[in-house]
């Protein structure tokens, strides 16, 4: 799966297997029940699209692009274009906790957030895809990361709404219906206070046979 990466709110650029990371918002200090309540809203969204749409409108007051907007300088353009997607999407699935998805974004928040650092890539250079194999093996998988922002609401929001990133990559993984199970971990970040790793994966397969060279 191809993806954008947004950077601030200006730059992107694509990540092979990774939908890709977003920022930047208000932060929080602690998490408490975030990654359930994060499952929760996407799990919402991809049952619901058309509720969540309306959710989503109900946010602005009168005309949802027209009016002022305060959700971290979101392209008005982008947020329409969201509630146009949503109005005709395809309930979809729920998607499943799975642990070993839970392991690996588990693993990349306590690895990067103290760090500073963003991106998919572990600070020891571990790749999205090599840490991911090592709880498991997935037929297709991304990844979403989202900093900053205070609650599952607006984590949840940034993704679909997926402003500055042409492709919607981060929406294309919530809405994706190859997709059947997920990770979630949020935690501190020395940068930006908070962040929210979501790793989407379809089914499991078995791992490549290791086969001697013929002799």
């Amino acid at each position: 799966m191809l993806g954008g990466i947004l950077l601030g709110r200006t730059k992107h650029l694509c990540l092979v297997l990774a939908a890709g990371l977003v920022g930047l918002g208000p932060a929080i200090a602690h998490a408490g029940d975030l990654e359930d309540e994060v499952l929760a809203a996407l799990n919402f969204a991809r049952t619901q699209p058309a509720d969540y749409s309306r959710e989503l409108q109900s946010g602005h007051a009168g005309d949802p692009v027209l009016a002022d907007n305060s959700f971290g300088g979101e392209d008005p353009g982008a947020v329409r274009e969201a509630i146009d997607f949503l109005r005709y999407q395809a309930p979809l699935q729920p998607l499943s906790l799975d642990p070993r998805l839970d392991a690996s974004a588990a693993a990349h928040t306590t690895a990067q957030g103290p760090t500073g650092q963003i991106g998919h890539t572990d600070p020891d250079g571990t790749s999205f895809p090599n840490r991911l194999h090592r709880y498991g093996w997935w037929i297709v998988a991304a990844e979403d990361i989202s900093y900053g922002y205070a609650t599952p609401r607006d984590v949840v929001r940034q993704l679909i709404v997926d402003s500055g990133v042409p492709d919607r990559g981060h929406r294309r993984a919530v809405f994706d219906p190859t997709f059947q199970y997920v990770g979630v971990s949020c935690g501190n970040h020395a940068r930006y206070q908070y962040m929210c790793v979501i790793d989407f994966a379809a089914a499991a397969r078995r791992p490549p046979v290791s086969r001697a060279p013929a002799l």
